[in-house]
């Protein structure tokens, strides 16, 4: 372990190097970040690395989850309940199928512009244009148009009344573009001025970005015309520090207000530093191992469900997530309604062998499990994958690949990966919404390929369910369906671990799973 004495010579030498600002104060009100790596985009339509942790501070709904207090005293988000945002009020149809939506006036970008209704139509244009994300949400919570009704009213339509429409409106996608700058960069080629709004901000909510250096820092600033309340930072510098060590010690040292994505290893020591503090959730994202049945040898459920047997769960639990990990039991996981424990695979060694050999593999097979560094557990996951299979005579070779090729691969209609790692995780806490997402061979996050015909109508039908009994009772079916499939290997819930300078407060969890700088303040 490095002394102090040695541990401050190395942290501020690399302040020097990399230019790093001194901690915040009550004049600047600026907050570092120690991050790993540069935003790549910010087109809440294209996932690149960076884009959704920037997205969520620039982009706004027109509604949000309320908050109630917690168990601990301190406020949280309530997935039960949404209220308005960005719009003021909303009136919806006898038969739940139209909501008119009445914009909140005075919400405007950075660069003056204010929200109507022709905006809102404007970016759901975008999003159909484009057939990404936005699309999906789209069609996930059935919406058949937009309409600009007057300057501050919009129509929604609906295909059919269901659960989900409300909450999707949350969310940062389909985000609320101000289309008065966005048009002013489209060209008859780039309509929707994607090419600017890749490396641009536009949005209502409370940041914006400034300027982005690739490979070094990103500035945002507040956004002049955010009219709720001001937040406690007016500044963000999001500097890129790719070493998980060097993070560590800048925020022990003050140097930064925010280190992202610290080992665990390193979580239990942050604890008893008094320089630091440590926000822990028990977020609902899963860290999987997929399998893509359209590919051999995964075409057989049978060898699916050999590896699901085969993997040593306890040894993953105590190896990659040091005892500090819950494990996942369905695709869908508290605090999300309805979860139940559907994932029922126990280590089994010989059950794999005999699933093996029955799917025509007696003398077991040879897989390649593919992963990234998105997550800093994917690769001691992949390691303990490849010693627990071997054990039943599956034979893994893991293979790191860039996250841009495992994303471009991943991509729905391309699925080009047979076996690969991935956090299951959605920005709505609902059960339709999720199940939709990465389960249904329409859903925006499916990976791997997922094609299962029973899988697809069961989570149609919980989607414009109405009754919450049958809701509940589809709910069930469709995770006991998913889990006997055995297109994902469900291990643990990694939580979310966000360390902060001493003096940080106001973090709350959000169902995105990212921070939202607007919370924070430093009370020394």
């Amino acid at each position: 372990m490095p002394s102090p004495r040695r541990l401050l010579v190395a942290t501020a030498a690399l302040a020097a190097l990399i230019g790093l600002a001194p901690p915040a104060t009550a004049q600047d009100r600026t907050m570092v970040m120690a991050m790993v790596s540069t935003p790549r985009g910010f087109d809440p339509d294209i996932w690149v690395p960076g884009q959704i942790e920037a997205s969520v501070n620039v982009y706004e709904g027109l509604t949000r989850f309320a908050t109630r207090p917690g168990a601990n005293g301190r406020t949280e988000v309530d997935p039960g309940r949404v209220e308005p945002h960005l719009a003021e009020s909303w009136t919806v149809s006898e038969d739940g199928k139209e909501y008119v939506f009445r914009i909140r006036p005075g919400m405007r970008s950075h660069f003056g512009n204010e929200l109507t209704a022709a905006d809102v139509v404007w970016t759901f244009e975008k999003s159909n244009a484009q057939r990404r994300t936005g699309l999906f949400i789209r069609n996930v919570a059935l919406i058949e148009s937009v309409e600009e009704v007057s300057r501050f009213e919009v129509r929604f339509r609906l295909k059919e009344a269901n659960r989900i429409f409300l909450s999707v409106l949350t969310l940062h996608i389909p985000a609320l573009f101000d289309s008065t700058e966005a048009k002013k960069h489209a060209t008859p080629e780039d309509p929707f001025a994607a090419r600017w709004l890749g490396s641009n901000t536009a949005g209502f909510g409370p940041y914006h970005v400034e300027s982005v250096t690739a490979g070094q820092q990103a500035i945002f600033v507040l956004n002049r015309g955010y009219q709720f309340d001001r937040p406690f930072y007016s500044r963000i510098v999001w500097r890129e520090v790719p070493s998980p060590a060097t993070r560590v010690a800048l925020v022990r040292t003050g140097q930064v207000q925010y280190a992202e994505q610290i080992p665990l290893q390193q979580i239990a020591d942050l604890r008893r530093d008094r320089n630091v503090r440590v926000e822990s959730v028990a977020a609902p994202g899963s860290a999987t191992v997929r399998m893509n049945p359209r590919i051999a040898p995964f075409t057989d459920v049978r060898v699916r469900q050999a590896v699901a047997y085969a993997t040593d769960y306890r040894a993953i639990g105590e190896a990659v997530f040091l005892g500090l990990g819950t494990r996942s039991r369905s695709m869908l996981n508290p605090p999300i309604p309805g979860a139940i424990d559907a994932y029922t695979y126990e280590t089994d060694y010989d059950r794999a062998k005999t699933l093996l050999a029955e799917a025509g593999h007696p003398n077991g097979l040879d897989v390649t499990l593919e992963y990234s560094t998105n997550w800093w557990w994917e690769e001691p996951l992949a390691l303990q994958m490849q010693a627990s299979l071997a054990r039943a005579g599956i034979r893994v070779t893991p293979r790191r690949i860039p996250a841009t090729e495992i994303t471009a691969r991943r991509a729905v209609n391309v699925w080009s990966l047979p076996f690969m790692t991935h956090l299951t995780s959605s920005f709505v806490p609902d059960p339709s919404y999720n199940m939709f997402l990465t389960a249904h061979s329409r859903g925006g996050s499916n990976v791997n390929g997922n094609n299962n015909a029973e899988l697809d109508g069961l989570i149609d039908a919980s989607v414009s369910e109405r009754d919450d009994a049958r809701w509940l009772d589809i709910v069930a079916r469709a995770q006991r369906s998913q889990a006997e499939s055995a297109t994902f290997v469900e291990t643990f819930l990694p939580g979310t671990h966000e360390v902060f300078a001493a003096c940080m407060e106001g973090f709350m969890w959000r169902p995105h799973n990212r921070l939202v700088w607007k919370d924070l303040a430093c009370r020394r």
